[in-house]
C-alpha cells in the first residue's frame, strides 16, 4: 500500500465535507443507513467515520440508538462533531485497535474506510470482538476505476500529467480493494459468518468540473501525493484534472456513474 500522509489539518476536512460528501459519500450513506436501520440496532459503532456523512444518516434513521463514531484523524472528527448531532459519541480510534469493550455493539459500520486500513483482517477481528453475538458488520468499498467515472478521469489525468512516474494512490488505495471473493475470505478469516456482497451502482453529481478536481486534489490525500512533485502543486494539477473532467463530462453540472460493493456479515 502506498504510504499515506496522516495530516488532515487545514482546509482538507472542510473541502472533503463540502465537496466530496455530496458528490460521493452521501448517496451511499443513504444505502448503508437504510440497511443498518432495518437491523434495528440499539448500539452502533462506526469506524473511519470521516466528516460524518454516514453518522448523520444513522442518527436520523435511528433516533433511539446509541451511536459511537470513530476515526483515526482527529481533524476529521472535529469537523464531524461540529456538524453534529450532539448525541453521537465522537472518539479518535484506530480500527485495528478499538478502545471499546467486548460485545458492546449490535452493528459495526464502515463506509469507504476499510481500504485505508493496513491490516484489514486485524480490523475485522476487532469488529468481531466489539460486536455482540448475532451482531452485524456493514461496510462499503469502491469497485475498480472502470465503474467510477470521476475517479477514473482523475487517475487518467494524473497519468497524463506525470507519465514517467504517475501517482498510484487512487488506483491502489481507494480503488484497490475491489475483489468480492477477497472481502469474503478476509471476513471469514476474522470469524464472520455468511458474508453477502452486493454491487450497488449510483450516480455521482457535482456542480462543476472544477468542483470535482478541487474535491480530489484539496480534499483527499491525493493532494499530499501531488504536492511532493514540485512547486506549484497541487494547484497546477488541479487545473489539469479540471480540464480532463470537463473534456469527458462537460463543464457542469457533471454526472458520472459510481460503483461500490456493499457488504454485510453476521457475528
Amino acid at each position: 500500500m502506498p504510504e499515506l500522509r496522516t495530516d488532515f489539518s487545514g482546509q482538507l476536512p472542510d473541502t472533503y465535507d463540502q465537496l466530496l460528501v455530496p458528490m460521493l459519500f452521501a448517496p451511499y450513506a443513504e444505502v448503508l443507513g437504510a440497511r443498518i436501520a432495518d437491523l434495528v440496532p440499539a448500539r452502533v459503532l462506526e469506524v473511519a467515520a470521516g466528516s460524518g456523512a454516514l453518522t448523520r444518516e444513522l442518527a436520523a434513521r435511528l433516533p433511539n440508538a446509541a451511536i459511537t463514531a470513530t476515526d483515526l484523524a482527529q481533524p476529521m472528527l472535529d469537523r464531524a462533531a461540529a456538524l453534529g448531532p450532539d448525541r453521537v459519541r465522537w472518539q479518535q480510534a484506530d480500527a485495528q485497535d478499538l478502545p471499546v469493550p467486548d460485545a458492546a455493539f449490535d452493528v459495526w459500520a464502515c463506509q469507504f474506510g476499510i481500504m485505508f486500513v493496513p491490516d484489514r483482517v486485524r480490523a475485522y477481528r476487532e469488529a468481531h470482538r466489539a460486536l455482540a453475538p448475532g451482531g452485524h458488520l456493514v461496510l462499503a468499498t469502491w469497485t475498480g476505476l472502470a465503474g467510477n467515472g470521476f475517479a477514473d478521469a482523475l487517475d487518467a489525468a494524473l497519468r497524463a500529467r506525470f507519465p514517467d512516474d504517475p501517482p498510484g494512490f487512487v488506483r491502489a488505495v481507494p480503488h484497490g480493494y475491489t475483489d468480492p471473493d477477497l472481502v469474503c475470505r478476509e471476513l471469514t478469516a476474522a470469524g464472520f459468518a455468511d458474508p453477502q456482497v452486493d454491487v450497488v451502482v449510483l450516480e455521482s453529481v457535482a456542480a462543476s468540473a472544477e468542483d470535482v478536481a478541487t474535491a480530489f486534489l484539496l480534499g483527499t490525500p491525493v493532494g499530499h501525493v501531488v504536492r511532493d512533485r514540485g512547486p506549484g502543486e497541487p494547484e497546477a494539477t488541479t487545473a489539469h484534472v479540471e480540464a480532463a473532467v470537463r473534456a469527458r463530462f462537460g463543464a457542469g453540472p457533471v454526472r458520472a456513474p459510481m460503483t461500490a460493493l456493499v457488504v454485510t456479515a453476521r457475528r
